[in-house]
Formats: C-alpha cells, sequence, structure tokens
C-alpha cells in the first residue's frame, strides 16, 4: 500500500537529458566532433559497439518531443548543450545554426509552458579542444568562459536557469582518471588536473551567467552524488567509507561551497599535484543559487589494503548488497541513500536551494502484445524515491523541484 505524500504547490517536476545522448545529427549544420564521437570510433570502448550519431534523433523530432513532454503535464525539462554546436573548434568561429537550433527548441518549450533548465556542459568537450589536452590543460576554462558567454548572450533573455557543469566526478575520474568514459584517458594526475580545472570553468561562468541574463537569472553546478554505507562498524571501514565520500562528494562540494579542497584528501592526494593557482577557489566558490543532486544508488564501503589502481591513495573496497533488488546497470535500489544525500548536504553546506537533477533506473523493459510496458518496477523504483525527498523536504531541505532520469531511452554513455 502506497502512502500519499504532497508537495508544494510550487514544486517543479520535470525530466532530464543529455545533448550527445539525444540529439544525433553529429555531422549536420556545421557541428564540430566532439570527444564522444571520436571515442565511440575506437574498438571496444562502447559495449555494443554503437554511438550517438543518430541517438533518439532529437534533433530533428524535438517538436513532437516537446508536445510528449507537454501531455506528460511536465513543467520543467533540463536538457544539455552540445559545445561543438556552438563554437565547432571550442573556441572562436561561432555557428549560427547551433545557436538557432538551441533558440528554436527553448521558444518551443516555452509555449508549451515548459521552463526549460539548461546545462553547458554534459560532457561533450570539442574534439579541438581535446587534442590540446583537454581538461587536463588551463587554458580550457578560458574556452569554456567564452561558450558561457556566447550562448547566454543568445538565450539569456529567455533561460533564467542554468547548470555549468554535470558530474564533474564522472567527467574527471572516468574520462581522464580510468579511462572509461571519453577522452579515454588513464592517468592520476591527469584526473586531478581535470577535476580541478572543471570547478574552474564552473566558477568562471557563474559570473558570464549572471552578467548575460536578468534579475532573476539562477545558476548551479550538478554533482554525481553518491551515498557511503560502512559495510562494519569497524574503525577502519569507518575511515574507508569517510574517504569514499570525499572521493566522489566533498571533493565537489567543499571548493564551491566552502572555498577549499577537503584538507583530508588533499593529504591523501598531494597538494603538489594540483594545478591551484592564486584566486582559482574564490572563483571556483562564487555564490551559487542552487545545488543539483543526481542520486541513483548507494555503496557499501569497507577497507583494502590492496585495491585496485586506487589502492596506493583510497585504500576501499566497494561492495554489494546480493540480496537488494538491482537495475539493470547493476545498480543497488536504494531510496533512502537519497534521503541521507540530501540531508548530508543540507547540513554541511546550506544550499539557498536544491534540486533533485537525475533520478531513475533502468529495467529490461517488455513490449505486451497491446503495445504497452507495464513497468511496475519503475514506478515503484520512482514512487519510494519520491517519497524520501519528501521526507527530506519534511525534515528541511531547501528542496524545490525533480527531475527523472531520463525523457528518453537514450544512447547510455560506455553501455551504448
Amino acid at each position: 500500500m502506497t502512502t500519499e505524500v504532497k508537495f508544494p504547490q510550487d514544486f517543479l517536476w520535470g525530466t532530464a537529458t543529455a545533448s550527445y545522448q539525444i540529439e544525433g545529427a553529429t555531422d549536420e549544420d556545421g557541428r564540430g566532433a566532439s570527444i564522444w564521437d571520436v571515442f565511440c570510433d575506437r574498438p571496444g570502448a562502447i559495449s555494443d559497439g554503437s554511438s550517438g550519431d543518430v541517438a533518439c534523433d532529437h534533433y530533428h523530432r524535438y517538436p513532437e518531443d516537446i508536445a510528449l513532454m507537454a501531455e506528460l503535464g511536465l513543467k520543467a525539462y533540463r536538457f544539455s548543450i552540445a559545445w561543438p554546436r556552438i563554437l565547432p573548434q571550442g573556441t572562436g568561429q561561432v555557428n549560427q545554426a547551433g545557436l538557432d537550433f538551441y533558440s528554436r527548441l527553448v521558444d518551443t518549450l516555452l509555449e508549451h509552458g515548459i521552463t526549460p533548465f539548461a546545462t553547458l556542459y554534459h560532457w561533450d568537450l570539442p574534439q579541438a579542444l581535446q587534442d590540446k589536452g583537454g581538461w587536463t590543460q588551463r587554458f580550457v576554462t578560458d574556452a569554456f568562459a567564452e561558450y558561457a558567454d556566447v550562448i547566454s548572450r543568445r538565450l539569456g533573455d529567455r533561460i533564467h536557469n542554468w547548470m555549468t557543469v554535470n558530474e564533474p566526478w564522472v567527467s574527471s575520474f572516468l574520462g581522464y582518471g580510468i579511462g572509461m568514459h571519453a577522452p579515454g584517458v588513464a592517468d592520476r594526475i591527469a584526473y586531478l588536473h581535470a577535476s580541478h580545472h572543471l570547478l574552474l570553468a564552473h566558477g568562471r561562468a557563474v559570473g558570464v551567467l549572471r552578467a548575460n541574463g536578468s534579475s532573476d537569472t539562477k545558476v548551479g553546478i550538478v554533482n554525481a552524488n553518491t551515498w557511503a554505507h560502512p559495510l562494519t562498524d569497524s574503525p577502519e571501514d569507518l575511515a574507508a567509507t569517510r574517504r569514499f565520500d570525499g572521493f566522489f562528494n566533498r571533493w565537489f562540494l567543499d571548493p564551491v561551497y566552502k572555498g577549499e579542497y577537503p584538507p583530508d584528501m588533499i593529504e591523501i592526494v598531494g597538494a603538489e599535484n594540483l594545478p591551484i593557482e592564486d584566486g582559482d577557489l574564490k572563483t571556483i566558490s562564487a555564490p551559487i543559487d542552487f545545488v543539483g543532486v543526481n542520486y541513483y544508488t548507494r555503496n557499501i564501503i569497507s577497507h583494502n589494503d590492496n585495491f585496485g589502481s586506487l589502492s596506493e591513495t583510497l585504500h576501499i573496497q566497494q561492495n554489494m548488497n546480493e540480496s537488494a533488488e538491482h537495475t539493470e546497470m547493476g545498480w543497488e535500489v536504494y531510496p533512502e541513500g537519497l534521503y541521507n544525500m540530501l540531508m548530508q548536504i543540507h547540513r554541511d553546506y546550506a544550499p539557498k536551494a536544491i534540486y533533485i537533477t537525475e533520478n531513475g533506473a533502468a529495467f529490461d523493459d517488455t513490449v505486451t502484445p497491446n503495445g504497452q510496458v507495464h513497468d511496475e518496477r519503475r514506478v515503484a523504483y520512482l514512487q519510494n524515491h519520491f517519497a524520501q525527498a519528501h521526507r527530506a523536504l519534511q525534515d528541511g531541505a531547501p528542496l524545490k523541484g525533480y527531475f527523472v532520469w531520463s525523457f528518453l531511452d537514450n544512447f547510455e554513455w560506455g553501455f551504448g
């Protein structure tokens, strides 16, 4: 039996997507190559050998897609802008056709009464910038500020909610630390440099977006937040769990809200391995209006002296609760972790506002003979997570909206 919960009247319900995962049209209308175009061409990089070349064909079908959003009663839509569609070389020459596409997209959303939430960077770095070192190089933060300026000058009169960078942990660690995502670099120092430059790019974009916006322009950052739970109450497992939290969560929230990297994590990775210059942390900690929380699962953590590529730094082992329900991605369904994460962020950082910017589940859907998908597991997943979000709201978290991932069944990065 489901207990009914009621959210505030002004609570914003929406859905979310990312440009490379849905747009397709990767070589049309002047768009430049992104690191994901190149990465997908690498043999074995994508599990099923596919790419985002066509994806959901949203570039051509956005009017009918938005009509579906309106039919669903959605009040908000979080989408990302493809940097190489705006600046094919990452900087310099502006592609007018790219600007026009997003202008039409935003106008169509507004015509249907749907509030646009735009993410500037959801991982599709222009390959031209990667050819010069990508996020490991400081100059990319200059290019990002230029990109933020170009797009917000065109759309800042209609988009009032901006997200700078999506999940910098994923971009830096999976992309530059272990090479699981584009651009496929596996280097510990490259990861640390990329993580700092992504945060610096965020900070630099904040002022640009405000300058080009209106009095009600709001700017935030989106993090991949994973709840960490110790396997046992031993001091070793508790310490490992704290390190995991520092690696996933605090590393990207402390600089934004406290103007410093977590001291315990700096001690582990070494201050000499971070390319911090005078003024960087002040830029990164420029005041923001909200934080976006992407939550999917938890990790059960124990100490391990011999754990893989992180053994020399973190000494953590991620364990699985075999008796729990898991999604097709192998992620444990753990709704209470959403409540815990929201309350931790509320307690430790006191953000003005929080949005759940991604939450959802991948299940092996079966289409019935009558053409329908009876996805009871996904319905239950969402109901239980909604209940935990409501619980956090009641306990004081400044939660303002909830974006379900994803609007379309998309190209799922390394999974294809």
